[in-house]
């Protein structure tokens, strides 16, 4: 299973749609065996095609920490699960995903700027 993070510094982005790049997580049986970057496309991710290269790439979760409902519908679209909420270092919370310890939290950007840069 391949798991996209929006990264920011070494941590989760606080907006899928701006972040510096993804890191990409390769799991098998429950442990990262690799991880690669991706990087974010210019300008708005949810306006981007990001979501059909994720698809591509095998991509099926995304970690992130929030996102409107056009950038959550357009994943979803792809394949692409989404868990909003999450924070911190991005390999302690694919690691907390893995233990099962991450929950998505329901709730999504209610304005396209809530978190611009």
């Amino acid at each position: 299973m391949k798991i996209a993070v929006p990264t920011r510094d070494g941590h989760i982005d606080d907006h899928f749609g701006h972040c510096a790049y993804y890191t990409i997580f390769e799991v098998a049986e429950g442990k990262i065996i690799s991880r690669s970057r991706l990087d974010s496309p210019e300008g708005c991710g949810c306006k981007s095609n990001i979501a059909s290269e994720m698809e591509a790439m095998g991509i099926e979760l995304m970690l992130a920490g929030n996102m409107g409902n056009g950038a959550l519908n357009k994943l979803t679209s792809h394949n692409i699960r989404v868990i909003r909420g999450c924070k911190g270092d991005i390999e302690a919370v694919v690691e907390g995903y893995l233990h099962g310890f991450v929950m998505d939290s329901g709730i999504s950007c209610d304005h396209h700027e809530c978190h611009e840069k």
